[in-house]
Order: structure tokens, then C-alpha cells, then sequence
């Protein structure tokens, strides 16, 4: 029996709209638009399955380095849009868990960006991707209770103190040593990149860290409460897209 999906169009073989995003408006409907059949012809047998429970692990364990770095982490994202449609995913670990966002992840040592982007689609969306234009690079710094407590300098001490002779503030500051002002330290610190992508194989579904998938028009962004950077580059994703397509 032949296939309905479309090669061409992989986005619409899966999760065109998922109604359960839409927060509070008292109804959780879903539309899935993938049959069994269709996932068989699209590999995602029991292995895939298991496939994807490990990848969830490692994701698991990868979040847990990327806290408090020593050092912002590069992050890379993947804008997928087929017709009037972009691909949204949910987030099943932390920063942004339970989230809707742009599909993507980190950057790992050796790979390029485009590898990288094209990696993390096909991770946690099932698509292979062709890496297209830069959309936007910006930064995600998220806040934490965590504090750290680097020594001040003695000249700061002896301020403290109401010390004016130098020999004082040093013979205090060394036996006194005035209390130091807690700073927060950023729990996530990342600089990404988002990149435009074309779909050209495979069937979307959840893999990877991610807990759901949805193919969203751009007028309804504002139902699956995006981030503003999210909402910003979605808003200039679908705007490049037009433009390549020359509408």
C-alpha cells in the first residue's frame, strides 16, 4: 500500500496542531495526523524507541554539566518551516522545562554550527535538516538563588571599616576581615545561535528531552507562550522564509 506522507512536506505528517499548549482556554483537544503504518515506514520501531529513552538519559545528564558553568555554553537552534507552519517543541528538561520552544541544544566540541543544529533536529525531532541562513545569535543567562563569595579587595575592606591610614587598614583588614557581599552566580549562561532549516527527510515525533512536537502557523504563536527571543526569531524566521520562497 503506498504511503500518504509526503517527502516534501514531512512537518505535516506529524503534529500539525497540538491544542493543549494553549493554556487556559478549557478545552485539550489533539490532532496527530501519524498512523502506525506510517511510523513503521518511518523507522520508529521499538530500537528507535529505546534509542530515544537513552538519548533522554544523556540529555538528562548533559543539563546537569551546563549548570553553573565556568563559562557561557554555546547553544544552537533550528527553525523548521514547511508552508505556513514552523516546528515548535516542548521541553522535557531543564532551562525552559515543560516550555514550548525552538528545537535545539548545545554545541559539542569538534562539530561545526551546522553540524551542530543538524545533530540536535535529529535528535529531538526525527527530521533531517538542510542548514540554512542565520537567523539571530543572542544570549540566555538564567538566574539563581546559588551565591559566591570572592574576597574583596583590603581597600574595599578598609572602606568598610572607616579606616583612613593605610597601615591600619592593612593590620584590621588582615585580622578583621570585613564580611563580603553575596553575587548571584547564573544558574545557565548560554549564547545561541538560531539557524533557518529545510525539512528534506523523516517523520517528525518527540525524541530526545523533548515531551511533544507541534507545527504552528505564525499567527499562533502567542497561544504556546514563547519566550520573547523565541517569539523574535520565529517572527524573523517566517519572514526569511517568504522571502526565499518570493511571496
Amino acid at each position: 500500500m503506498k504511503s500518504s506522507l509526503k517527502r516534501s512536506n514531512p512537518i505535516r505528517a506529524g503534529v500539525l496542531y497540538n491544542a493543549t499548549a494553549a493554556k487556559g482556554e478549557g478545552h485539550s483537544a489533539r490532532v496527530t495526523g501519524i498512523s502506525s503504518s506510517s511510523l513503521r515506514e518511518s523507522g520508529a520501531d521499538t530500537a528507535a524507541a529505546e534509542r530515544s529513552k537513552v538519548g533522554r538519559a544523556e540529555a538528562q545528564a548533559m543539563a546537569g554539566k551546563r549548570e553553573y558553568p565556568d563559562h557561557p555554553v554555546v547553544g544552537v537552534g533550528g527553525v523548521v518551516i514547511s508552508g505556513d507552519r514552523a516546528l515548535l517543541i516542548r521541553r522535557g528538561t531543564e532551562p525552559l522545562k515543560g516550555e514550548w520552544s525552538i528545537p535545539g541544544g548545545t554545541l559539542e566540541v569538534g562539530e561545526t554550527l551546522a553540524e551542530g543544529v543538524a545533530r540536535e533536529l535529529r535528535e529531538e525531532t526525527g527530521l533531517e535538516v538542510r542548514v540554512l541562513d542565520l537567523i539571530e545569535a543572542f544570549e540566555r543567562i538564567f538566574p539563581d538563588n546559588a551565591t559566591t563569595d570572592p574576597p574583596e579587595p583590603q581597600t574595599r575592606a578598609a572602606q568598610n571599616l572607616g579606616l583612613a591610614s593605610k597601615g591600619q587598614a592593612g593590620a584590621s583588614a588582615a585580622t578583621h576581615p570585613a564580611p563580603t557581599k553575596p553575587q548571584k552566580r547564573p544558574r545557565y549562561h548560554f549564547v545561541i545561535l538560531d539557524y533557518l532549516c529545510e525539512a528534506v527527510a523523516g517523520v517528525p515525533r518527540a525524541g530526545s528531552d523533548v515531551t511533544d512536537i507541534a507545527a504552528v502557523r505564525e499567527d499562533e504563536l502567542g497561544r504556546y507562550r514563547l519566550t520573547p527571543a523565541a517569539t523574535r526569531v520565529l517572527r524573523k524566521a517566517f519572514a526569511m522564509a517568504r522571502a526565499r520562497s518570493g511571496k
